[in-house]
């Protein structure tokens, strides 16, 4: 591609497909986090107290299981009519969860919605890599991995506001106009050749893994909460899950296009990458789900202060990631920086470990502010490391299955913090209370500062005693992160996209098949862009 015209027609096509891309990633995170703060509103106004988990559990469990689904279709079908797809169903089911009549209701539309955003999440980071090469890629995915900081923040303030301001149906029905918005724009401005799958697919190891990774989700969502861990239940779920990932393996070793093909096991930056993911990610929700509430609980903050003193995190993680990616673009090196990420976090864990109730404000800002530079460090270029490794067919396959671990590792580093911090809670509080520790699951910031002084006193050093020593647990968890990323290969990063690398291979193929049969050299390809062609704009 020689013609000098070649960047300026690309770069308006590029602009209004990443801000698509954003937009939708933006939405689909958002909505993993807004509806905490409205929930107590929710579950009061449908009658729905006992199915309360759910209204969180289905959205990350449609999320979960629909994950490889969307990477494996886009690699066999394309991308861009899974990608409408999934806006359509995440705004159906935005729509349908405002109008939810029952509890039972809003959890059957959560999940619709959790279907869709998944694969909102999967063509995001899949489509940015069918349109920009390696080397380009990761100041274009930086700031996609900065969105899932943001969205942490700024989830449960949206949803605070809404649910006191306007109400509570509108955290949903936020969605439609820029979903309507992003829906036009992708269908637009997004074009990526079709293609034609020939082998059957997968449904079997489709099938398989939603069983086995909805068996992992429930046995963490309920063990040692609404079932004891030894109880049928829970036994049960666990023995089933085994089963059910058995039998995925084997399924995946005959099939013909398996969803995760088990040959990624031995590709060493697909296995690094996988590692860090599941570690990194059970580490980074465990610190991000509590350290509001020990704000709350410590501090005596509200809902919307406690997320306005967490944006210190932010903007650390924006500045990291965007440098990253720049640093990346200009150098073509990744490697470090897995490693400089996951110990700044570690570093960032320690100083959180050392807080007590006097540490002031500032302090508190500061260390949450070095967390965040440590997350946007790293959370992208493992993507883009997975995405560099496999074959140009094989890339929304790896970026699926990548994302499939770390969210099953988010999902059980959440709960079985969860699980340790609530025992520990519990022991405290009884002692702290006294003969009114019965009443502990009532407990807000506002009661605890009407509490006679010395009972408030205690109650605060119940969750401070409580909250810190999770963040202790969490340093050798990212340090585990930090060993993990030296084993980690440095590929050098391709500079064309998967669909010129296809192409490349399929005219080298044609040559060669030509030589053998010794038919004449063809003209050389009018290498002129087409608009269903997408091309590498020359980003520097």
């Amino acid at each position: 591609m020689s013609t000098t015209a070649e960047p300026v027609a690309a770069r308006p096509r590029i602009g209004w497909i990443f801000a698509s891309l954003m937009l939708v990633m933006l939405l689909a995170s958002l909505d993993q986090t807004i509806v905490g703060t409205a929930l107590p509103t929710i579950v009061g106004e449908l009658d729905g107290l006992q199915h309360m988990s759910w209204a969180i559990t289905a959205y990350t469990l449609a999320i979960t299981v629909a994950m490889p689904v969307y990477g494996k279709l886009g690699d066999l079908v394309g991308r861009k009519r899974l990608f409408l797809l999934a806006i359509a169903l995440f705004l159906l089911g935005s729509a349908l969860a405002g109008f939810s009549r029952s509890m039972l209701e809003f959890v059957g539309f959560r999940f619709l919605q959790g279907l869709g955003g998944s694969g909102l999440m999967i063509m995001s980071q899949t489509i940015i890599a069918d349109v920009v090469p390696a080397r380009d890629r990761a100041k274009f995915m930086a700031p996609i991995g900065a969105v899932f900081g943001v969205s942490a923040v700024a989830g449960p303030l949206l949803g605070g506001w809404l649910t006191d301001s306007v109400d509570w149906r509108w955290v949903f029905w936020i969605n439609l106009p820029l979903g309507v918005l992003a829906l036009a724009v992708a269908a637009l401005t997004i074009h990526l050749p079709r293609r034609r799958n020939t082998a059957a697919i997968d449904y079997a190891g489709m099938g398989l893994l939603a069983l086995a990774s909805t068996g992992l989700v429930l046995v963490t969502s309920w063990g040692g909460t609404q079932y004891a861990w030894g109880s049928a239940t829970v036994v049960g779920l666990i023995a089933g899950t085994v089963v059910a990932a058995v039998a995925f393996v084997l399924v995946e070793l005959r099939a013909s296009e398996p969803v995760i093909p088990m040959r990624f096991f031995r590709n060493r930056t697909f296995v690094v990458t996988t590692l860090l993911g599941l570690v990194v990610g059970a580490g980074m929700m465990g610190a991000l789900a509590y350290l509001p509430t020990y704000l709350q609980m410590v501090y005596g903050v509200d809902a919307t202060q406690s997320g306005l003193l967490l944006l210190p995190m932010v903007a650390g993680l924006l500045v990291t990631s965007l440098a990253s990616g720049a640093a990346v673009t200009r150098t073509g090196r990744y490697k470090v920086l897995p490693i400089a990420g996951t110990f700044t976090a570690a570093v960032a864990m320690f100083l959180l470990s050392t807080l007590t109730v006097t540490t002031s404000l500032v302090l508190v800002g500061l260390y949450v502010g070095i967390l965040g530079a440590g997350l946007g460090l790293f959370m992208q270029i493992i993507v883009l490391a997975v995405q560099n490794a496999v074959g140009p067919r094989e890339v929304g396959t790896a970026t699926s299955s990548n994302n499939l671990f770390r969210e099953l590792g988010v999902t059980v580093g959440t709960a079985v913090l969860g699980t340790v911090f609530s025992s520990r809670l519990t022991d405290r509080l009884g002692g702290a209370l006294g003969g009114a520790a019965e009443n502990a699951s009532g407990l807000t910031p506002s009661l605890v500062a009407s509490l006679p002084g010395d009972v408030a006193d205690r109650v605060v050093n119940a969750y401070a005693d409580s909250l810190v020593p999770i963040f202790v647990w969490l340093v050798p968890m990212f340090l585990l992160g930090t060993v993990i990323a030296f084993f980690l290969p440095e590929v050098p990063l391709s500079g064309s996209t998967p669909v010129e690398a296809q192409d490349q291979a399929q005219d080298e193929a044609q040559g060669e098949a030509q030589d053998r049969a010794g038919v004449p050299a063809q003209p050389v390809r009018d290498e002129t862009p087409r608009a269903d062609r997408p091309v590498s704009p020359g980003l520097s």
